[in-house]
């Protein structure tokens, strides 16, 4: 066991949470969208609210250097594949030190 595995296996559950916290906004955003649940729900508002706190400063971020293209941001999906690359990195990183 190595002094660095804790480290590495907490930086990658904690990317893993926030990876899961993007795509249940991505996926609440098009079922709102396209009116599968209604806006003005408490919990559906709630919820909303609570991922755009998380989220809205990372996707700030990112969209200072890749701006939106015809109207769609695509900061979601780049945050997306940075953090699956940083997991990947995390779990080729804990197999080393191992």
């Amino acid at each position: 066991m190595g002094l660095f595995e804790p480290f590495f296996y907490i930086i990658g559950l904690i990317v893993d949470i926030y990876f899961n916290v993007v795509v249940v906004q991505v996926v609440l955003f098009w079922l709102v969208h396209f009116k599968i649940l209604q806006v003005n729900n408490v919990y559906t508002q709630k919820t909303m609210d609570f991922l755009d706190a998380v989220t809205k400063p990372v996707y700030k971020k990112i969209g200072e250097r890749i701006p939106p293209f015809n109207g769609l941001d695509f900061s979601p999906f780049v945050l997306l594949l940075a953090l699956l690359f940083i997991s990947r990195f995390m779990d080729r990183l804990s197999a080393m030190v191992l």
